[in-house]
């Protein structure tokens, strides 16, 4: 190509920089034998051992970016609970831009032991897991280029207070730095507007306008310092950045101006213009927009600020017969604390001793008072309202509920939905192609721009590079789901992960178990209906007796009404459960078994004669229990489940919402019916054993579905696994809680409905920003090449570049911000 150029320095400079471009992109894709090479915009694609002449293609790129199993962490949940597998947490100090997010995840990935590595570039953290140690890691974070520091064991508490002063020292740094720069920048930019011209004519304006070069140098060395460090570090370490960007574009700037002033020979007349106040007011219009930036992100912790303000600093313990106070941290395993009229529960336990009312509000969402009195469990951060207690710890430290729900939010506010990896994969390529888009800029005005062609290659180049920002595509999605979790949080919902949090928004329909789900899960024995001359105590009896190991709730309610009767059962022996039937066993020498029409046809017990009563109990919402001692029939046992007070409305906001509701129970048909009436459920499958739960989850996804699963028994586990996301009724087991993705802290169906709009309302926040950062660099990025200027002779001034790129990654920190004030009640 012949360059109509009458400057060599300029073309060389233009020349250097693509041969620097094209060794980058050939590195990319060949490598020497045996080396691993890691670059910053080819996230855990090019952390691979590759062969001399070996090349990635675009669609392996794509598909090991792109590629996730739903399902990879169940069985349960390993990345969350697998006491085996080491979990370590960063501060990042230098990273910028989704470009740094790429490199920093590629370098820990390649470190042996690491499993997984994800960084949260709104907090400048990162959470890795595998069997390694944090020196490792952070010795793989500075072979990186940037500075790290473990965090792992470091108290929530402490970690937020130090990451505020960080963030007040970084925000006063900045302020700092902006007003120096612009202090410069303001001055210059009015004399070039306003008064004369910022070009070299005269030996006098060449001295002054060397003054002004070496005072724009000392701008750069102080409050542009930052920029070029990062920038250099990048390009010693083969990789590109936002500071990269940031760099080059003043520095060209501020080096051609220098030209100008010191040989102003070397170019024609017309391109002796000098461009100081660009370099300057965009160094502090960067500035700027990185400390609002700062202040806003601040923000969006106030949901783990709050959830961490739960905690008691300390707690009164009962030692040698005396009450001392000692700090949370002194408290163990067994200690009897002592708890007053408004203290805060500092550890969970087991009450024994005293009767009081607790403000569980905080955690569950729950507004009403709950009764607390021997052998119940008190959690931490819940408040005494009106008796004095005594508990016994049974977990403390980072075992209590309290720490453990902190710990689920952080790490799903770290974690990434799939359409977060969009921008991940597109900021593998963003800063190079930015770089090639600025270097052909400038080659197309060096060839076919007008006058002075010169200064117009220089602007044109600059401003590219200037206005591109990977910042926003890097904030885009972990701002959003910072704030979206953070508020589900709030709503009592735990959301387990990013991916959850998008499928949730996706749900189409939704499965639901009847007993703890829909209705409250505290049966009541209201009816006893007897066979064959027996008695209902010999009934309770033997239904008690069989029932004495179990903690089913239907058990505890026969159980109950045994001992309110004054009843207690004896010994059992050959004690078996038949699932989806019932049980049986050996009480007083007699076989005695107690379960559902399909245990007593099994067993060949004749009860035809009591169908009729037990579906009449059955359409009355009732649960029947047919007893047979020695294959005779003795009775039938009614128990009654009572609907939870908001299920009926919380359903008809599901159904409002477009889902398509499904009751799927092991309960008799009769019963699932009745109940499924009263609350408007339409679709019901009753008599269902645990597998085929499971099984009817997988029915409605080959018809296309995208199904979510709500439960809290252990039998909803294996479906709570294979839904799209699992729901579990947080006063359900733990391993329901541990099968699910989302946990309901309280066990109204409304934190479902408000979970799914809190789902909603964050991935099209998520849209909205990524929309915005792509459309801001499609639309900005041309315009700064010059595409206008042919048609309408507008050619975008460098400062105006550089306040855009400022205030586009602001503008996305302000947009997810928005979901602070969402109600997901109104939606």
């Amino acid at each position: 190509m012949k360059f109509l150029c009458e400057s060599t320095v300029l073309q060389n400079m233009f020349s250097g920089a693509s041969c620097w471009l094209a060794s980058l992109l050939e590195d990319m894709g060949r490598v020497e034998p045996e080396k691993t090479v890691t670059y910053s915009f080819c996230k855990k694609t090019l952390d691979l051992e590759l062969t001399l002449g070996s090349t990635l293609s675009s669609s392996s790129l794509i598909t090991r970016g792109l590629m996730t199993m739903k399902h990879s962490d169940h069985t349960p949940h390993s990345g969350d609970s697998t006491p085996s597998r080491n979990r370590h947490q960063l501060l990042i100090e230098g990273a910028s831009c989704a470009s740094c997010v790429s490199k920093i995840e590629a370098a820990l990935e390649v470190v042996h032991g690491v499993t997984r590595a994800e960084m949260n570039l709104a907090q400048r953290s990162v959470s890795v897991e595998g069997e390694v140690d944090a020196d490792t890691l952070i010795s793989a974070v500075e072979n990186a280029g940037y500075q790290a520091t473990s965090v792992t064991d470091v108290a929530d508490s402490e970690l937020l207070d130090e990451k505020d002063k960080a963030d007040d020292i970084y925000y006063t740094r900045l302020m700092r730095d902006t007003f120096i720069a612009l202090g410069l920048g303001v001055p210059l930019m009015a004399y070039g507007l306003f008064i004369g011209e910022m070009t070299v004519t005269t030996t006098n304006e060449r001295l002054v306008w060397l003054g002004v070069g070496l005072l724009t140098l000392s701008v750069m060395t102080t409050s542009g310092r930052h920029f070029y460090i990062g920038g250099w570090k990048s390009i010693g370490a083969h990789t590109a950045n936002m500071d990269t960007l940031i760099a080059l574009g003043t520095g060209s700037a501020w080096l051609y101006s220098m030209v100008v002033v010191i040989f102003p020979e070397l170019l024609p007349t017309l391109a002796r213009h000098v461009y100081f106040e660009a370099t300057a007011m965009i160094i502090g219009l960067i500035n700027l927009g990185l400390a609002l930036e700062v202040k806003a992100r601040g923000r969006t912790s106030e949901a783990v600020r709050r959830l961490i303000g739960l905690q008691a600093k300390t707690a009164r313990v009962v030692r040698d017969n005396k009450e001392i106070d000692i700090a949370i941290e002194d408290v163990v395993l067994d200690d009897v604390v002592r708890i007053r009229p408004g203290d805060k529960i500092p550890v969970d336990g087991v009450v024994i001793e005293g009767k009081t009312t607790m403000d569980e509000s905080m955690l569950t969402g729950e507004p009403m008072p709950v009764e607390k009195s021997i052998g119940d469990t008190v959690a931490t951060g819940t408040i005494n309202k009106s008796g004095s207690i005594l508990f016994r710890a049974t977990r403390v430290g980072k075992d209590t509920a309290l720490a453990r729900i902190i710990d689920m939010v952080k790490r799903a506010q770290n974690s990434k939905p799939p359409i977060g990896r969009l921008a991940d994969v597109i900021s593998q390529y963003f800063v190079p192609t930015i770089m090639i888009i600025a270097v052909i800029s400038g080659l197309l005005w060096l060839n076919f721009g007008p006058e002075p062609i010169v200064a117009f290659a220089v602007v044109s180049a600059t401003t590219v590079l200037i206005i591109a920002c990977p910042c926003a595509l890097g904030l885009a999605t972990p701002m959003s789901v910072m704030v979206g979790v953070g508020k589900a949080a709030e709503a009592g919902v735990l959301i387990r992960s990013g991916e959850a949090l998008q499928s949730a928004s996706k749900i189409t329909t939704m499965v639901m178990d009847k007993t703890g789900t829909i209705t409250l899960g505290e049966p009541k024995v209201t009816d006893i209906v007897l066979a064959n001359d027996r008695k209902d105590e010999e009934l309770l009896y033997f239904a008690a007796s069989l029932e004495s190991g179990s903690e089913h709730p239907l058990a505890l309610a026969i159980i109950e009404s045994a001992q309110q009767r004054g009843v207690e059962g004896g010994s059992v022996d050959s004690f078996k459960a038949i699932a989806g039937h019932g049980i049986e066993g050996i009480v007083d020498g007699k076989k005695v078994s107690f379960g559902n029409e399909r245990l007593m046809r099994v067993e060949g017990v004749e009860i035809d004669a009591y169908i009729d009563q037990a579906q009449v109990l059955a359409s009355d919402a009732k649960t029947p229990m047919f007893m047979a001692v020695d294959n005779v029939l003795a009775g039938i046992i009614a128990v009654a489940d009572p609907i939870k007070e908001d299920s009926i409305e919380a359903i008809k906001r599901l159904k409002g919402s477009g889902l398509r509701v499904i009751m799927l129970t092991g309960d008799n048909r009769a019963t699932a019916e009745a109940v499924a009436l009263k609350v408007g459920i339409d679709e019901v499958f009753a008599e269902v054993l645990p597998q085929d739960k499971t099984n009817k989850v997988i029915e409605l996804q080959m018809e296309g579905e995208i199904v979510g699963m709500t439960g809290d028994g252990i039998n909803d586990a294996p479906a709570l696994a294979m839904a799209n996301v699992g729901f579990a009724i947080g006063t359900g087991t733990d391993v329901a809680i541990e099968s699910a993705d989302v946990t309901l802290m309280r066990g109204s169906l409304h934190g479902l409905a408000d979970a799914i709009s809190v789902s909603k309302a964050t991935l099209s926040n998520v849209k909205q920003n990524l929309f915005g950062a792509f459309i801001y660099n499609a639309v900005g990025i041309p315009i700064a090449a010059g595409v206008l200027y042919p048609f309408f002779g507008i050619l975008l001034n460098p400062v105006i570049a550089g306040a855009a790129m400022a205030f586009s990654s602001l503008t996305v920190v302000m947009n997810a911000n928005r979901l602070r004030l969402f109600n997901a009640k109104q939606h």
